[in-house]
């Protein structure tokens, strides 16, 4: 890269998971047909009454700037939200309505984290995390788990991790990228590690909330030893195939939800608002096609898992939520496909696009590097042309 750009660009890596698309996108245009499972971005198309909620919008005149933190009535339609459906009390004062989650996240990073600050993040974790503490001078601190514990740190390990200079807990459930979702024991059982830890504030990323397999979603935040440092953050981009509306919000003590306000007023006023006025339309209609798109992924889920233990060698979990399969593919590194000696599993990712023409993302980029994500965004019909091709490409 050139040095004369600033330091920072340097501080964090690219996104591996773009990374991959855009080598996906590149093969595409050389007319290979590509199936790409590298995407965690859903392929239905978003429910027809907000779209009409949009288009009333325009008409309606919604095409002025929006206050910085939101709409009042998107933001009292998120309250209503976040008591209704996740028995948490945020106030509209302390909502602040963002570009998106990935947006919101970074906003909470920026209002919380100063040079030298430890944030606690378990693996895997959604590829941003690490890269936004690093953008902001903090230390990401991972705390490991694996496909034998089901992906998910127990809190002994949490709190094992925890030093002098931890501000922050980070942390996604459903999880992006195993599809793990924590339960309200395991949730209580964190929740009382960071009660004894009054300094530390716990972000939890709830995007996936409503792909949920097994049972009644849980928030952390409902713990009230804990909840005035809990910062709630979700958008609609994965449970209304809403991902290009660019919609997110956080609840958050209301101090911090006034510094995420003054930082975003600063970078990119209020969102946009169009795209306002249909994630209100979203927040106070239906559920229905949400549910309609979530037993479909679980038809796809079962279908991935299925097709994986064909793969000699592989080893899975089953996922309780969100759209992604993270098993690991430890058996194949080190071993020759095809001529191709296999160091890594990102060198596996990278084979089975130019071999099998299906786009993964290595676990390495998740903090897993023995494993891949697997998206299964797409119809049955492609999974199974890609699985096809992938076992065909893994025969040793």
């Amino acid at each position: 890269m050139d040095t004369r750009l600033a330091n920072r660009v340097y501080y964090f890596e690219e996104s591996q998971t773009l990374e991959m698309a855009k080598k996906a996108r590149e093969l595409s245009a050389k007319g290979v047909k590509v199936i790409n499972l590298s995407l965690g971005e859903p392929d239905f198309a978003t429910p027809k009454h907000i779209i009409e909620a949009a288009k009333k919008a325009m008409d309606d005149g919604f095409t002025k700037y929006s206050p910085v933190a939101g709409f009042l009535d998107l933001r009292q339609a998120v309250s209503d939200k976040f008591l209704r459906d996740n028995g948490l009390n945020y106030s509209t004062n302390q909502i602040v309505i963002s570009t998106g989650a990935k947006h919101s996240i970074m906003n909470v990073i920026l209002a919380l984290i100063n040079p030298g600050d430890e944030v606690i993040i378990p693996n895997p974790y959604w590829v941003s995390y690490s890269e936004m503490v690093k953008l902001a001078s903090g230390k990401p601190v991972f705390v490991p788990s694996n496909v034998t514990n089901n992906y998910k740190s127990p809190a002994s390990a949490i709190e094992a991790a925890i030093t002098d200079k931890t501000k922050m807990f980070l942390f996604s459930s459903p999880c992006n990228p195993s599809g793990s979702a924590y339960s309200k024991q395991e949730l209580k059982e964190i929740a009382d590690v960071f009660e004894k830890y009054p300094n530390i504030f716990i972000v939890s990323d709830e995007i996936y909330e409503h792909i949920n397999f097994v049972s009644k979603h849980e928030s952390i935040g409902q713990f009230q030893s804990v909840a005035d440092r809990v910062i709630t953050i979700n958008g609609v981009a994965k449970a209304f195939a809403m991902t290009g509306w660019r919609i997110g919000y956080i609840g958050a003590p209301e101090f911090i939800a006034k510094a995420c306000e003054k930082l975003q007023g600063q970078f990119t006023s209020g969102a946009n608002s169009i795209a306002q006025r249909a994630t209100l339309a979203a927040l106070t209609g239906s559920l229905e096609p949400t549910k309609a798109m979530t037993a479909e992924y679980l038809k796809r889920r079962n279908l991935v898992l299925k097709r994986l233990d064909e793969i000699p060698g592989v080893k899975a979990n089953v996922p309780d939520g969100a759209f992604y399969i993270f098993p690991d593919f430890s058996y194949f590194i080190g071993k020759t496909l095809n001529g191709t000696k296999i160091i890594s599993t990102r060198d596996l990712c990278y084979y089975l696009l130019e071999v099998a023409h299906v786009s993964m993302v290595s676990g390495e980029a998740f903090g897993n590097p023995e494993c891949i994500r697997i998206s299964y965004s797409l119809n049955e019909t492609d999974l199974n042309f890609a699985f096809d091709r992938i076992k065909e490409a893994l025969t040793i």
